[in-house]
């Protein structure tokens, strides 16, 4: 192939572009900060005093103070200072045992009152079918709610049955231990000076909506001998109960219904069994329970 000649041979080149000279910077040198920083923190302390110089409802520097008052107790009313009350029968039962059988009333109770304060009464008993009344007690209790889930209850009880009737002052709680444990626990000072105590916990195990098993266990204690109630020191009786009930909810009644099928083991302990052997009474054994709890 022919050599074809160069076009820019011998031709002066210009020269390359020069780079301008560079402009120092005017911050060269400066610490910058740290414009994400957080701002500082405020001061802790106390309000100022001028904070709690003001009344305690600020309405009442524009309205009646009385009128205010009368005001608030009628909201306090309204969203939720109403009084209220309730009947539960927990334990309404017949009991088969070995020898006669019996009947039973346990954990009878009414309360009426607000969520703080209240009127408590309870009663529980027994007695054998063509004989006579066993067991027979009333406590009257002011309750004051010490927490959400406990009350703390003071007040008396009277026994009616067995003789010789006595009266007791009666310091308790009662209420919901975690894991919905049931609770209910009492000391009792009789008119003579007798000291004993009673302990009881339950639990509503819910196989569907409306069949619920519950596991009872109460005990009962004295600080000394009793002899005229058959009653010895240290653990004196303890029941152990599992009773399976099916609730019914009817339309038009105020009350529920729940009318169960259970077994329990009662036993004496110590000087008690020992009184119940002297007297001829069963010092423990099984029973099958017939019942109905109710409650509105």
């Amino acid at each position: 192939m022919p050599v074809v000649p160069d076009p820019h041979a011998g031709h002066a080149m210009p020269p390359a572009t020069v780079a301008p000279p560079a402009v120092p910077d005017p911050h060269a040198g400066h610490p910058m900060g740290d414009t994400m920083a957080a701002p500082p923190a405020p001061p802790v302390g106390p309000p100022p005093p001028e904070a709690l110089s003001g009344p305690a409802h600020a309405a009442d520097l524009a309205y009646d103070a009385a009128d205010m008052a009368r005001s608030r107790a009628q909201e306090r009313r309204v969203n939720g200072a109403v009084p209220q009350y309730r009947l539960l029968i927990d334990r309404l039962e017949v009991a088969l045992r070995d020898g006669r059988d019996a009947y039973i009333w346990d954990d009878a109770q009414f309360w009426y009152g607000g969520d703080i304060d209240r009127l408590w009464i309870k009663s529980q008993g027994e007695g054998e079918f063509g004989g006579g009344l066993e067991a027979a007690e009333v406590q009257a209790l002011y309750s004051r709610a010490i927490s959400p889930w406990f009350d703390l209850q003071a007040g008396a009880r009277y026994d009616f049955a067995p003789d010789p009737g006595r009266g007791y002052l009666v310091l308790g709680l009662q209420g919901l231990a975690p894991y919905w444990f049931e609770l209910d626990a009492a000391l009792f000072l009789s008119e003579r000076g007798d000291v004993t105590a009673r302990f009881e916990a339950e639990y509503d195990l819910r196989i569907t909506q409306r069949l619920i098993l519950q596991p009872q266990i109460e005990a009962d204690f004295a600080l000394q001998d009793v002899p005229e109630l058959r009653l010895g020191s240290g653990l004196s009786t303890a029941e152990l109960g599992l009773r399976l009930r099916h609730e019914f909810f009817p339309a038009r009644a105020p009350a529920v219904f729940a009318p169960y099928l259970g077994v329990q083991y009662e036993r004496a302990f110590g000087d008690t069994a020992a009184f119940r052997r002297a007297s001829g009474e069963r010092v423990g054994g099984w029973s099958l329970l017939l019942g109905v709890r109710t409650w509105f």
